[in-house]
C-alpha cells in the first residue's frame, strides 16, 4: 500500500536553539514529518513524495530521500525551476520563535496533482509553507480521492509580510478547509486564531465531516475529540469511487457520544523543538493506518515527538525515531 505525503522540503537557518552555538543550516519542514512516517508504517506500506522541491537543491533533497526505510522504488520529489524554500528561525524559547520564509517553490493544481493520486491509499498532508494547495485544489483532492486524508493546517495560519516574516493570521472559510480532511490537526496558537472555546472548535470541525481534530499542546500533550463512532480506520480504501472515505470504525453502542480526551506528554529535556508537531501528525496517521486505535496511535505519536525532541535536526532522525544509535 502507498501514502502519499504532500508538504514542502525547507532549508532551515536556525538561531538561538543552542544559545552557546553558531546557527545551524539543515532540512526542515516536511523532512520531519518523512522521519515520522518512515519510522512508524508497518512494513506493507511505502512512502511516494508528493514534494516540489527548487533546483538549487534538487540533488540535497533526493540524497535525503534516499536515507529513507520505506520510501516507494523510483520515488523523488518534482523539480521546479523556482528557488527552493529557506527558513530563516529565531528561538526565543523551547516553545517561541519568529521565522522569515524566502524562496518561491509553487503551490500543487489538481490538474497536476491528480493523475499522482490515482494509486495511493492514503494521504498525509502538511501545510508547512501554506501554500502547497489553495482551497480549491484542496476540494478537488477531497473529490477525486477516496482514501483517508490527514492534514496538518499549520501554516494556513501564517500571513507573511513583504520582508518574509510569518504572522499569525485567522483561517478564512476554515470550514471549507476542514471539509477537505478527514483527519486535522492544530496546535494551540492556531486553534485560538479560530476561537477561544475548544467546544466551538469541535463542533465546527466535526459539523464540516471531520472524523478527528487534535490540538497539540507542547509539553502537555494534546487533546483530541472524535466523531461518535469514530474508533480506529474501518480500511485503508473502501472502493475505487471518488468522495470521501467512510472511515468509521462504529462501535456497538447507540446513539453514540462525541469522545475527547488529553494524552499528556512524557517530560523530557528538549534539546530542539523544532518539528515535533509534524513528526507526531505523522506518527499518528501511520499508526491509524496500522490498525490502531485513537488513543494508542496518539500515545505512540506522542512518545515519537518526544524523543525527536532529544535529537537536534532532521538528517538521521527516521533512525533515531526507531530506537537505532545515530552517530553525527
Amino acid at each position: 500500500m502507498r501514502i502519499g505525503i504532500l508538504g514542502s522540503l525547507v532549508w532551515d537557518l536556525i538561531y538561538g536553539r543552542d544559545q552557546l552555538a553558531p546557527p545551524v543550516e539543515e532540512w526542515g519542514g516536511i523532512a520531519y514529518a518523512l522521519a515520522g512516517l518512515d519510522a512508524s508504517l508497518t512494513p506493507d506500506w511505502e512512502i511516494v513524495p508528493l514534494i516540489k522541491v527548487g533546483r538549487d537543491l534538487s540533488a540535497e533533497a533526493q540524497d535525503l530521500l534516499r536515507g529513507l526505510s520505506r520510501l516507494a522504488p523510483g520515488a523523488r520529489c518534482a523539480e521546479v525551476t523556482a528557488p527552493n524554500n529557506r527558513v530563516v528561525l529565531h528561538y526565543q524559547s523551547t516553545e517561541r520563535r519568529c521565522e522569515r520564509m524566502a524562496g518561491g517553490v509553487p503551490g500543487w493544481t489538481w490538474p497536476e496533482l491528480g493523475p499522482m493520486v490515482r494509486d495511493l491509499d492514503a494521504i498525509y498532508l502538511n501545510f508547512i509553507s501554506g501554500f502547497e494547495l489553495c482551497l480549491g485544489t484542496a476540494q478537488a483532492l477531497r473529490q477525486g480521492f477516496a482514501g483517508p486524508i490527514y492534514a496538518d493546517l499549520h501554516s494556513l495560519f501564517l500571513g507573511m509580510q513583504q520582508d518574509g516574516m510569518r504572522v499569525l493570521q485567522p483561517l478564512p472559510n476554515a470550514p471549507d478547509w476542514f471539509g477537505c480532511f478527514d483527519m486535522v490537526q492544530l496546535n494551540e496558537d492556531e486553534m485560538q486564531q479560530l476561537t477561544p472555546d475548544p467546544l466551538t472548535l469541535a463542533a465546527d470541525a466535526l459539523g464540516a465531516g471531520v472524523s478527528l481534530l487534535t490540538v497539540t499542546l507542547g509539553p502537555k500533550g494534546v487533546a483530541y475529540v472524535a466523531a461518535p463512532g469514530f474508533e480506529k480506520l474501518a480500511g485503508k480504501r473502501a472502493s475505487g469511487e471518488a468522495g470521501k472515505l467512510n472511515v468509521l470504525t462504529r462501535l456497538p453502542a447507540s446513539p453514540l457520544p462525541v469522545r475527547t480526551a488529553l494524552i499528556p506528554a512524557a517530560n523530557v529535556e528538549t534539546l530542539d523543538p523544532t518539528g515535533c508537531g509534524d513528526v507526531f501528525g505523522a506518527a499518528a496517521f501511520a499508526r491509524l493506518l496500522a490498525g490502531d486505535s485513537i488513543e494508542a496511535a496518539l500515545r505512540h505519536a506522542t512518545a515519537l515527538a518526544a524523543r525527536n525532541a532529544g535529537f537536534r535536526g532532521a538528517s538521521g532522525l527516521a533512525r533515531h525515531l526507531r530506537g537505532e544509535l545515530v552517530t553525527p
